[in-house]
């Protein structure tokens, strides 16, 4: 599967986004080179928010705060000072988009067409896909790359977000959607296949971060939000003896 949200950068821009030059001291390269191996990627010092001379400074500082801990994301989600309220939101349902690519690739392995022949949750629960001209139903599959596609296209949109420095209130308004629509491939991924959401779950506490990313900014009715993620953290362990 596809990863979404890549970045074109121009020869001419190229050394301003990816180097930084310290005092009296080497220049910083922030990118990985062709070659570069997985266990490498991303490996170089963290940067200051207040130091980071680009127009993907937000994209970059979330991403800084992600590879730092996953785990913490009080800090993940703390908007830095003076930073506007709407970009930030949008930077980061970018990132969880993007992420999700990872969990939509596991669940490739065993979420097939023919066994999940319906985007749902619980019981009560069935999804239409919006990707079609009218709504109607999809195999869970299809229905997550459709949702991750669409929510590329949207929040790549020249007309709505032309700008990754400031974004129009009619614009951000559209984000509440975007994040109903996404947070159904955590909900089926739970209830359907556990063992691949937990396994990917631990490693990026991708549902966590979400869950508390649309209660904070209220962009998701709490009633929608079915994964029992704060219940199972929050439940009582046994006494000691």
């Amino acid at each position: 599967m596809n990863v979404y949200f890549n970045v074109k950068v121009t020869n001419v821009k190229r050394d301003s986004l990816v180097k930084m030059k310290m005092a009296d001291g080497p220049v910083i390269l922030r990118r990985n080179r062709p070659g570069t191996k997985a266990k490498d990627f991303c490996r170089w010092p963290d940067e200051a928010f207040e130091e980071m001379d680009s127009t993907l400074a937000v994209q970059q500082y979330i991403q800084q705060l992600i590879r730092r801990d996953p785990a913490n994301i009080d800090l993940i989600l703390k908007m830095p000072d003076a930073q506007d309220e709407g970009v930030w939101k949008y930077e980061h349902l970018r990132q969880f988009c993007m992420e999700l690519n990872g969990l939509a690739v596991r669940l490739q392995n065993e979420c097939h067409p023919e066994t999940c022949i319906q985007m749902t949750a619980t019981e009560q629960w069935i999804f239409l896909c919006a990707a079609h001209k009218t709504p109607k139903e999809c195999p869970a599959i299809d229905y997550t790359r459709h949702t991750l596609d669409g929510a590329a296209c949207l929040l790549n949109s020249n007309k709505y977000f032309p700008s990754r420095v400031s974004i129009k209130e009619s614009s951000v308004a559209k984000l509440g959607s975007v994040c109903r629509r996404v947070y159904r491939i955590f909900s089926h991924a739970y209830f359907h296949h556990r063992s691949i959401f937990d396994e990917f779950e631990n490693e990026t506490y991708l549902c966590r971060r979400f869950t508390q990313f649309v209660t904070k900014y209220n962009l998701m009715s709490k009633d929608n939000l079915i994964v029992p993620i704060w219940e199972e953290e929050n439940a009582p362990g046994e006494s000691e003896a």
